[in-house]
């Protein structure tokens, strides 16, 4: 079974959002974080600032980021700023995600990834690092979209390793993966001296990935936190149903208001009827690696093994 959240919201302001105990030690995660990215990759800095300041002062404790996102200096000026005016205590007091790019999906990249991104973040460490997706692409600055040619066999162990040194080093707290099958992370759980805390995947009502989720929670005791990143029209729905199941999310917006709706979700249930009806609607393929390739061009890597779909 997944695990049950600790502790429970507050009526005042800041909202105390409950957490979830996650990985081998129990480290507490919020059960909701803000995501900051956004297609395509370019922002403007001060309007992700602006967001990730007002997630802390309404009670967000978890922010999201990647190096892909272009969005790490400005969480890490915010988190700085809001120490400096008092809406957190501390950087301690704030768990903060960033995800290793596919293009730096190689053992002798993952630490000088990592000590760039703590570099964007102004900070020692971070609490969760991830592998973004399960492909390696030719050494180089993203671009998109990915062409086919510079998708290379992956050294998962090796990469793995690498990041089991960040971990080792303190540079991560925890590690962890993201878009990763469950192929993929039977084949990972094969050689890993440190099993992944995480795989953060797309998760909810209408993408419940039974077996991957079944995986995660339950046989593996491994994964019993999995982050989700939603764009529904059912959002508060689907963050309750999420939040039921024993699951974090990061749910991405940078406007206020819906910064502080995606936080009432804990003062209510969906009933039996509305749990009978969202076991029934009937399930969707999530985004497949083919929409961040070019339409031509030839991998030398079968696609299939690079994709994150999964029912």
């Amino acid at each position: 079974m997944a695990s049950r959240p600790v502790g429970s919201a507050s009526a005042r302001s800041p909202r105390k959002i409950p957490e979830f105990p996650v990985g081998p030690a129990g480290r507490l995660v919020p059960a909701v974080g803000l995501g900051t990215s956004a297609f395509p990759f370019q922002f403007v800095e001060e309007e992700v600032k602006a967001a990730v300041l007002a997630a802390l002062e309404l009670g967000y404790r978890h922010l999201d980021t990647a190096s892909l996102y272009l969005s790490e200096r400005a969480v890490g000026e915010a988190v700085a700023e809001a120490a400096r005016r008092g809406l957190v205590a501390s950087r301690e007091e704030v768990f903060v995600t960033t995800k290793l790019w596919c293009t730096q999906c190689h053992p002798e990249l993952v630490l000088p990834s990592l000590r760039e991104s703590l570099q964007n973040l102004q900070m020692e460490y971070v609490d969760l690092y991830l592998v973004h997706w399960p492909m390696a692409i030719k050494p180089s600055k993203p671009q998109f979209p990915i062409k086919r040619e510079d998708i290379m066999p992956m050294d998962l162990s090796g990469v793995w390793q690498a990041m089991e040194e960040s971990h080792r080093l303190g540079l991560a707290k925890m590690i962890g993966v993201s878009n990763f099958t469950t192929r993929k992370l039977k084949e990972l759980l094969a050689t890993a001296n440190i099993p992944p805390a995480v795989n953060q995947v797309r998760f909810s009502s209408l993408i419940r990935q039974i077996e991957k989720y079944s995986i995660c929670s339950s046989s593996l005791h491994l994964f019993q936190h999995l982050l989700n990143i939603l764009k529904y029209v059912f959002v508060v729905i689907s963050l309750r149903w999420i939040y039921e199941q024993g699951a974090s999310m990061v749910v991405k917006s940078w406007k206020q208001e819906r910064i502080k709706e995606n936080t009432e979700i804990f003062d209510w249930e969906l009933s039996d009827e509305d749990r009978l009806k969202i076991r029934q609607m009937p399930q969707h393929k999530m985004a497949t690696v083919t929409g961040i390739l070019s339409p031509e061009g030839v991998s030398s890597v079968d696609i299939s093994e690079v994709d994150v779909i999964e029912t």
